[in-house]
């Protein structure tokens, strides 16, 4: 009963961390051989910052620099951007809504690699602006070896990223990604040669950005637009349309009003648009 209560107490004041904690709860009922881990990783912890942590740590760690280490630091930099927490919250739950691969909240706390790549970075992100760029520049190499993601820490991302698969990502350092954004797996968002500056893509809000499509130099993808799986986009794109092809064309409309969120891939032509 006690249990119970503090439960439904949680869920009042912190519903996604209420929700993963009686996830976690019914994990070590079922299948009590992972019990060690679930309550190591989520039920003996007080918070879902104190979790993702040590989940990140314990991921991350290795001979050269171990997950205690790694914990110290991605307190230092929660405690500078609280906002990270709030952050990795919305992507669990834009992870939830948009995946049907994801069936509970816990799943990409503890297993999904592009959920758990996208925290790591908010952690690198926040240490770079701490000046401690070398400690940053190791988890993105971790993160990189690990999951196959690599992302600059200087890049800019927003808050409710779904990234599906999270495999063969590169997200280069002047990348701007904003709110409530899709991104499938075999995506780049990169430079076009050796120019220095500002040189990579600005994803805005609500767009999605299909398998293995290519995003080259510092151009504008307008919000609530789809690019099309494996196009190579070169210029910028107008907010609602659709893109594809190699290069990237305007197709269409983008067929809803937030095609991040509808995860529509089909690209049906419009008539009276031109190519």
């Amino acid at each position: 009963m006690r249990q119970a209560a503090k439960t439904q107490s949680l869920e009042r004041v912190d519903p996604v961390w209420g929700r993963i904690r009686e996830e976690a709860e019914q994990i070590a009922r079922q299948e009590p051989a992972m019990g060690g881990f679930i309550f190591s990783l989520v039920l003996n912890h007080d918070s879902f910052e104190e979790a993702l942590t040590h989940r990140l740590a314990q991921r991350l760690g290795n001979a050269d620099i171990g997950p205690d280490l790694i914990v110290h630091a991605f307190n230092d930099a929660i405690d500078v951007e609280p906002e990270i927490g709030h952050a990795a919250r919305a992507d669990i739950i834009a992870t939830y809504d948009r995946d049907p691969a994801c069936h509970r909240y816990i799943d990409p706390l503890l297993y999904f690699k592009g959920y758990q790549s996208i925290q790591t970075h908010r952690m690198a992100h926040r240490l770079w602006h701490l000046g401690r760029k070398d400690f940053a520049y190791y988890l993105q190499s971790r993160s990189s070896i690990l999951a196959s993601m690599d992302i600059h820490p200087a890049a800019r991302i927003g808050k409710g990223i779904m990234v599906d698969h999270g495999h063969d990502i590169v997200i280069g350092e002047t990348c701007v990604i904003e709110d409530n954004v899709s991104i499938m797996q075999g995506v780049t968002l990169g430079g076009t040669g050796k120019e220095a500056g500002d040189r990579h893509p600005k994803i805005r809000h609500g767009v999605l950005v299909g398998a293995g499509a290519k995003i080259l130099g510092n151009i504008e993808i307008g919000h609530c637009s789809r690019v099309a799986a494996c196009s190579v986009v070169l210029h910028d794109v107008p907010a609602n349309t659709t893109v594809a092809g190699v290069p990237a064309k305007v197709v269409g409309y983008a067929g809803c009003t937030e095609p991040s969120r509808a995860m529509d891939h089909n690209v049906e032509p419009v008539a009276g648009v031109e190519d």
